[in-house]
């Protein structure tokens, strides 16, 4: 064990000293424009203001804005409050307040938003640090000061000029330089490093010409490292981390490139180098359901929201119905959405767009391979009772993963019947000594209530969990709106515990969902486990049916395989203290005994009530269900 952990940190070693060895982008002869110069180049604001004029959309959010940057005037000024390990919820009220105040000063000129931000800029600047340990906080906090010190540049103080440039290279830049220290996120998949390397490239740019070496340097360490995350939206543009975490490390990555875009004209061909990147708009689109959840899995909340990023990729790919869902958010009430720390950046992505025109996608499903492959269905963009299911296969391996590889969510008749609990609060866990972020088969992690496959929407043999290593590939889909279906093949995931496990999932005839199984045993007796997870009421109404009713709609839950078949819940109450509260939630399923090396079929039908007593037709095996094979991905990086 001790060998591999310091091969494993020779590797990292060497990747770094190569990573960081390579060709730089900028040079001496590289120069930015004048401040400001951080996403909206002097004079731009007029582009903005004749759009808020003419389009009640934008002119409607730009009002919110401004009326959310009034209440700002009287708040405290923010103080350095650390829970646990982070400061982060301080960081990201620094760049919603200064962003928010920033954006209104150079729309308005109004001295009262300067005053405001300004006080912000100074408060933060005096913090004795910005919790580098947890290294996103000191991103987020550089990117907040490096965002008011450019927009609000050449009307600021010169001594608070001095104070946030000094605070910038001091809290922010200089201790990202130790790179043994930070490989960490500069070699890291995830949103670390997107929002690491963000809010380096923010800081290095607001003070270029105060060390034009050290910011080229940051700069250029920036465009070799965040390739590293923009492969993983590679071969589709699924994101491995899910809907929660997109709207973090996508919507960054964007500021980024945006930012890039803007100061050298150019994002040195990031975007279109990753094969993926410009294809995630999709995959966030369709991860909503017509009720405008998300499919929450992995560590994401049970809610979705307006998504800024979205704006870019509409834009960038020229395609507005990519906006279908953040339309309907936008248009709903704007005022809702004033707690986006990002908000303001929707006036500089979406401006050339007419939301009001938008239509609706012309693909009712969408499929994307990678580490977690989804393949996310509905019947319909336009109707709100829509029947909508969402599936995955995938790894546990992931982060932030779950072990819910073959996990699905499902609405139909405006019900979400089939739910994910999502992620529980970080301290809520680290504060009782928790150890969440471990990936190992033993790691602590899996002693936490919400995040097994004992409570997800799928199977469980002999009571054990999903196998951390391994993974499961979407083997074959199909688009018919008659049958459209997904299989996965999960058996790598539940290996020592079965020989096969295979699921399909199938909306049919644009009236039901079908799930089935197809699963055999080892060489031992096993006990399989079917289960959904339900915010419904539920009533057992024979040996292989069960209702669930919510808000005056009903759901048919039928077993059609295997036959004898005895329906039970479970309880959902949380077993350790540790462990969030799960109220008005039912585990519903059933069980069945294997002999061993024995094979079976679980076939399970949820039939809304609006379906009109379809689904009595026969379920047919896997191997006949028409559609066309996924092609293996062999997780190359780029084209």
């Amino acid at each position: 064990m001790r060998f591999n952990k310091v091969f494993s940190n020779l590797l990292a070693l060497l990747f770094c000293t190569h990573l960081f060895a390579q060709t730089d982008s900028l040079n001496t002869d590289t120069k930015v424009p004048a401040h400001p110069r951080l996403l909206l180049l002097k004079g731009e604001e007029s582009a903005l203001k004749k759009n808020i004029s003419s389009d009640k959309v934008w002119s409607d959010l730009h009002k919110a804005i401004l009326q959310e940057c009034d209440g700002l005037l009287t708040v405290k000024p923010l103080e350095r409050i650390q829970i646990g390990r982070r400061l982060l919820s301080v960081s990201r009220e620094a760049i919603r307040r200064i962003f928010f105040l920033s954006y209104a000063y150079r729309l308005t000129s109004d001295k009262k938003y300067l005053q405001r931000a300004e006080k912000e800029l100074v408060t933060i600047a005096a913090f004795r640090d910005w919790n580098p340990p947890h290294f996103l906080d000191v991103a987020e906090m550089t990117t907040a000061a490096s965002i008011g010190y450019d927009w609000l540049f050449n009307d600021l103080s010169k001594e608070t000029k001095a104070a946030v440039k000094e605070a910038i290279l001091t809290k922010g830049l200089e201790p990202s330089l130790d790179e043994e220290k930070n490989k960490n996120w500069l070699l890291a998949e995830h949103n670390w490093n997107q929002v690491c390397n963000t809010g380096m490239t923010y800081g290095a740019l607001a003070t270029f010409e105060d060390h034009e070496e050290l910011s080229r340097r940051i700069v250029n360490r920036a465009l070799r490292s965040i390739t590293i995350p923009m492969n993983e939206y590679n071969p589709d543009g699924a994101y491995p981390e899910g809907y929660g975490y997109w709207g973090y490390g996508t919507s960054f990555n964007v500021m980024f490139l945006s930012a890039l875009e803007k100061a050298f004209g150019t994002d040195f061909g990031l975007s279109t180098r990753s094969q993926g990147f410009l294809k995630t708009g999709g995959f966030l689109e369709n991860m909503t359901g017509p009720s405008g959840r998300p499919f929450n899995y992995s560590d994401a909340g049970q809610n979705g929201e307006l998504q800024p990023a979205m704006f870019w990729f509409a834009s960038r790919v020229k395609d507005p119905s990519l906006l279908w869902v953040e339309r309907r958010r936008l248009m709903e009430d704007p005022k809702s959405h004033v707690k986006n720390r990002l908000l303001p950046a929707i006036m500089l992505w979406g401006g050339n767009i007419n939301i009001n025109n938008a239509v609706p996608p012309a693909k009712t499903m969408w499929v994307g391979r990678g580490k977690n492959p989804v393949a996310l269905m509905r019947t319909s963009w336009t109707d709100s009772n829509a029947v909508w299911v969402a599936m995955k296969g995938g790894t546990v391996s992931a982060n932030h993963a779950h072990m819910d590889v073959g996990s699905f969510v499902m609405e139909a008749d405006g019900v979400r019947w089939a739910m994910d609990f999502g992620m529980q609060d970080y301290e809520s866990l680290e504060s009782k000594g928790i150890q969440l972020f471990g990936r190992t088969q033993d790691a602590q992690r899996w002693t936490v209530f919400r995040l097994t496959n004992l409570v997800h929407n799928t199977l469980t043999a002999n009571g054990q969990h999903q196998r951390v290593t391994g993974s499961a590939p979407l083997i074959r889909t199909s688009s018919d709106p008659l049958f459209m279906q997904a299989t996965t093949d999960m058996s790598e995931v539940y290996k020592g515990t079965l020989a096969k496990a295979v699921r399909g999932i199938a909306i049919v005839d644009k009236k039901y969902v079908l799930i089935r199984d197809e699963v055999q045993a080892r060489d031992t007796a096993t006990v399989l486990r079917w289960t959904m997870l339900t915010p419904a009421d539920v009533k057992i109404t024979g040996s292989n049916t069960l209702e669930l009713t919510k808000n005056g709609k009903r759901l048919l839950l039928q077993v059609t395989e295997p036959a004898n078949v005895t329906m039970k819940t479970w309880s959902t109450a949380p077993p350790h203290d540790y462990d969030a509260p799960n109220p008005g939630t039912t585990l519903v399923g059933f069980e069945v005994s294997l002999p061993p090396n024995a094979k079976t079929a679980l076939s399970v039908k949820l039939i809304p009530a609006s379906a009109n007593n379809s689904g009595q037709q026969a379920t047919q095996s896997l191997s006949n269900w028409k559609g066309e094979a996924v092609p293996a991905y062999n997780g190359k990086a780029t084209k």
